[in-house]
């Protein structure tokens, strides 16, 4: 019990005082995560949307596809990024192994299949109920994914902020492509089981006190949204879709 008193007060104290080293950590962490899930976003939200109405052959085959994906184990996603991006794979001429970009991108896959299957469901759900009335005003897929997917825009800001969470969290495919190099590929959770595994239980302590602190605060801002989008919107989707849609047919 004294030991984990100590290397609390001590995790707190590095906190506390800006310790370099530990912040060092958790920026790499951030950036990594946000520059992934920027990619991830981008590319999820417009192959999510367009699937959400689009309807072709072999689309169930796909879309069961996606929703397997969802359920792969980041080390699993880490070692097919190795594989690419290692010397005798196919991209290994980036030399991007073990470093800033190799993490980038595997947290990127991982990621992309949870904002393509969310975003997918939610702009499907709300086709169901407004794409007639798209449809009569002669918006095709295109259209009708994208003024879905505005309609959505709260749900859609809670799939990017969860994505996020999903991403910053997770430790096999950053460790694999990564490798873990201090001052370089070193991430919290990496650092986190790194350090505890040395028996530098402060540092690993007050990694793990601000990654909670990261999960938190996600947490608090999708229950904001959805808050907010109970106030803003108010149950009445037929009238927030009219007006886009006039726009459009004039």
């Amino acid at each position: 019990m004294t030991s984990f008193t100590e290397s609390a007060s001590t995790a707190l104290q590095l906190i506390v005082s800006f310790d370099a080293g530990l912040l060092t950590i958790v920026g790499r962490s951030l950036s990594v995560s946000a520059t992934a899930c920027a990619i991830a976003c981008v590319l999820g939200l417009v192959s999510g949307a367009w699937l959400g109405v689009a309807r072709f052959a072999g689309r169930g085959v796909l879309l069961t596809l996606l929703n397997t994906f969802l359920a792969v184990p980041s080390v699993v996603v880490g070692l097919v990024v190795y594989l690419l991006l290692s010397r005798s794979g196919p991209l290994g001429y980036l030399g991007w192994l073990f470093s800033f970009k190799a993490m980038v991108l595997a947290q990127a896959l991982l990621v992309l299949p949870v904002v393509t299957a969310l975003t997918r469901q939610a702009v499907e759900d709300v086709e169901s109920t407004h794409g007639e009335q798209l449809r009569s005003l002669g918006a095709g897929p295109l259209m009708r994914s994208l003024l879905l997917a505005w309609d959505e825009r709260y749900a859609l800001l809670t799939v990017l902020i969860a994505s996020f969470g999903r991403a910053i969290s997770e430790v096999g495919a950053v460790m694999i492509v990564g490798g873990n190099i201090d001052g370089f590929t070193r991430v919290m959770t990496t650092a986190i089981a790194l350090e505890t595994s040395k028996g530098d239980l402060p540092l690993a302590l007050g990694l793990g006190l601000i990654l909670l602190s990261v999960v938190l605060l996600l947490n608090v801002l999708i229950a904001l949204l959805r808050r907010w989008r109970e106030r803003t919107e108010g149950g009445d989707k037929s009238r927030q879709l009219a007006l886009p849609v006039l726009e459009v047919s004039a």
